[in-house]
């Protein structure tokens, strides 16, 4: 038998080599899709809580969230009352509201992070879950929010946040299926009869 030549060891070893990597990329590629496709779009997002936290939206799985951009200094700042018995209410039942300060609406959120959880405790007891001061539209605007106001979710359908108080309702899954206008307060039917039914879904 004749010796193998270094150039036929060589290119042996480089034909193996490439016809094995399009399988490990292929084998990365659809572990990654797989991954992704366990947290819902709506809750793959990290958010900083009002404390200096990271937070992983994917933790609240399984939860029913409300998620309203709140100022301290608007005509509507009185519906963190509502917002705070409306968690204490259906926490038990698996609701959570997620509390997100924006300064864009009339410069109406000028303090620091901690001044604002100052405020909620100090005037309406809140203890539902805050995060820090972020924009909700526009170039700067949260990823997360980004995502909420591109989807065509009733009532009020896509496009820009337009004021203080916007709610958005997510289910257990991780569905965007409501999207209520600053005006909407809390007791509202529609608002409500989302809320009640979405939480007596336990999928």
């Amino acid at each position: 038998m004749r010796p193998v030549s270094f150039l036929a060891t060589a290119t042996i070893a480089a034909l193996m080599f490439f016809s094995l990597a399009p399988v490990q990329a292929q084998d990365e590629t659809a572990g990654g899709e797989q991954q992704e496709s366990n947290v819902p779009a709506a809750l793959d997002f990290s958010v900083k809580s009002i404390t200096g936290e990271e937070v992983n939206l994917a933790d609240y799985k399984g939860k029913v969230l409300v998620v309203v951009n709140v100022a301290s200094r608007c005509g509507y700042t009185r519906q963190y009352a509502d917002l705070q018995k409306l968690y204490s209410e259906h926490k038990d039942s698996g609701l959570v509201v997620l509390g997100f300060p924006c300064n864009q609406f009339g410069g109406q959120e000028p303090g620091s992070d901690e001044e604002i959880l100052q405020f909620c405790k100090k005037e309406f007891d809140v203890s539902f879950d805050m995060f820090s001061r972020i924009d909700v539209k526009g170039d700067n605007a949260s990823p997360l929010y980004k995502h909420l106001t591109s989807l065509e979710t009733e009532p009020k359908g896509a496009g820009d946040i337009s004021w203080n108080f916007e709610k958005f309702v997510i289910d257990r899954s991780g569905k965007v299926v409501g999207r209520f206008s600053t005006k909407t307060e809390i007791d509202d039917k529609a608002f409500m009869d989302v809320v009640n039914s979405t939480l007596a879904r336990k999928d």
